[in-house]
């Protein structure tokens, strides 16, 4: 039986499919990959458009399946963009008199974080930031040290529950099975960032096609998540506002664009050619590229918080797409007054493949590469059998059913927290001899409800069997 794991990014404009075996080396092999364009579907990360969306992710497990030649029975989910952010939360217990700091004392603080509530949102995961035993912070629980007042600092990442409710929605009438659900920021500074970044601090700063996500770390710990409704793509719709088509203006973003040019390499008589008919001078644009780079650059700088902008010894990290701009990291560090600038082509993960996507190793593949890195179960079911009947029947025993999915709390590795999906399914779900939890498909048992209508073929025969039995009329 084949083995192996399935990952889905949603990202802020493309859908990401990705099929990878884990090898016992530690190294992982890239056995299929398919995208699917999201700008009619998906904006700045959310879900716009719920009908397109579920035929984009069917398209993409159509392709997988294809090229694997089996099914896939589940998936891990990466999801980010603008439909999250991070929210800081401050939880105390004052104790009567001094006592001890016991462990159930700590649960109670996580307990009333986890059970705050937001308009219109829901808590996807906590982070611990920090204990405060009277006047003295620490990183670590401080059971066992006595005090008469316990503060707790965490780190709420959200997202707007009518969002998250579409994502969902999106997924079961795809079908499509999800084992587990995780936040793409998070997951994506596991791969990429070292050790010594994430403890030293630094700023991981996402440059998507229509977000920027940024994501500050120190200590070891995820200090701060924003999301900025800024990409790539405002600079390509810039270019376009000269009255120039979107592929033309891409192209030339492509071939031409700089996050940084210096005066003196700008030559006021140089044109960029648009079609054989039309140019754009050089300097106009220079001009637009840089303005609209520039605004991202100083709204990452901003969402840096003033106690750690000196602490952040591991620099800034840069990746995705965006990251591909000629002289993007000296605009970084003109900008932001920020030396220390690395971009982050590819996962620190040994990746193995023959596709040339996963190859360019251009920053674009990072996110959906570390969400195939954190899944550990088999996503493959059956074969697809080459027999016109035994497809059929694969199909139907083969097919990925919705689940219903309970995680625990993960700071660490940015998994979502989901108790909410377990008990909505509850009621309708079936457990089968190996105690999994089975939804039903509404749609599979309305079209076996429909009654068979007799081969047309076989009418015709029993008419012409009642003739030659049946007595001549006089």
């Amino acid at each position: 039986m084949a083995e192996f794991i399935v990952a889905i990014e949603l990202g802020s404009s493309k859908i990401t499919g990705i099929a990878g075996r884990k090898n016992t080396d530690g190294s992982i092999s890239v056995l299929a990959i398919a995208q699917e364009n999201g700008e009619t579907c998906i904006r700045n990360g959310v879900v716009r458009n719920i009908e397109k969306t579920v035929q984009a992710l069917s398209n993409i497990i159509k392709k997988l399946e294809a090229t694997l030649k089996t099914r896939i029975t589940h998936v891990y989910v990466g999801f980010g963009g603008q439909s999250i952010i991070g929210v800081k939360n401050t939880n105390v217990r004052e104790l009567s008199t001094e006592s001890e700091v016991t462990q159930d004392m700590i649960n109670e603080l996580m307990d009333a974080n986890r059970s705050m509530q937001y308009p219109d949102q829901q808590i996807l995961d906590a982070v611990t930031l920090e204990y405060k035993v009277d006047n003295q912070y620490q990183a670590e629980p401080p059971v066992g040290v006595p005090c008469k007042r316990l503060e707790g600092n965490f780190l709420n990442i959200l997202c707007r529950r009518e969002f998250y409710r579409r994502l969902k929605k999106c997924f079961d009438q795809a079908n499509i099975s999800i084992l587990d659900m995780y936040i793409s920021p998070l997951a994506l500074a596991d791969s990429v960032l070292t050790d010594s970044e994430k403890r030293g601090g630094c700023a991981l700063v996402d440059l998507g096609a229509d977000t920027t996500t940024v994501s500050i770390f120190h200590r070891n710990i995820l200090r701060k998540l924003s999301v900025i409704p800024l990409g790539s793509a405002n600079i390509t719709k810039d270019i376009a506002s000269l009255q120039i088509e979107d592929g033309d203006a891409e192209r030339l973003k492509l071939k031409y664009a700089s996050a940084f040019t210096d005066g003196n390499d700008i030559d006021q008589a140089r044109h960029y050619a648009i079609d054989s008919d039309r140019f754009i001078e050089m300097s106009k644009f220079v001009d637009i590229v840089e303005a609209r780079t520039r605004e991202i650059i100083e709204n990452v700088k901003s969402l840096i918080p003033d106690e750690y902008s000196e602490k952040l010894l591991g620099g800034i990290i840069l990746t995705g797409g965006g990251s591909n701009m000629n002289n993007i990291e000296r605009a970084f560090r003109l900008y932001t007054h920020i030396e220390k600038i690395r971009t982050a082509k590819f996962v620190n993960d040994t990746i193995k493949s023959t596709n040339p996507l996963v190859n360019a190793k251009d920053g674009r593949l990072c996110t959906v590469l570390a969400i195939l890195a954190k899944g550990d179960q088999n996503c493959a079911g059956s074969d697809i059998a080459s027999s016109l009947f035994e497809g059929i029947q694969t199909t139907q025993q083969g097919q990925a059913t919705p689940t219903a999915q309970a995680t625990s709390a993960k700071a660490t590795n940015g998994r979502i927290i989901d108790d909410a999906a377990k008990e909505k399914t509850q009621d309708n779900a079936k457990a089968d001899d190996n105690g999994r939890v089975k939804v039903e498909s509404s749609t599979r048992n309305e079209q076996n409800d429909k009654p068979k209508q007799p081969h047309k073929l076989l009418n015709k025969f029993k008419v012409l069997f009642r003739k030659i039995t049946s007595p001549d009329e006089e």
